[in-house]
């Protein structure tokens, strides 16, 4: 079994007060590791592109402001 497996069938036997922890737990850390990937790809220029065509967008009309 691998470990993937083996966690999947731990955590279907959680109680459901345990689970509801677990699954506040993860979502909270799947949080954040998006924010820090957003972040660091922010911080090395990945983003760049597509924030230039959103401006470019805007500015011809095609988005309006949030």
């Amino acid at each position: 079994m691998s470990e993937i497996e083996e966690l999947e069938t731990r955590v279907r036997q959680l109680p459901k007060e345990d689970f509801s922890r677990f699954r506040d737990w993860f979502l909270q850390l799947d949080d954040e590791l998006w924010d820090a990937q957003i972040k660091s790809d922010l911080q090395a220029g990945k983003l760049n592109r597509l924030i230039e065509n959103a401006r470019n967008e805007f500015v011809q009309g095609k988005a309006r402001e949030l």
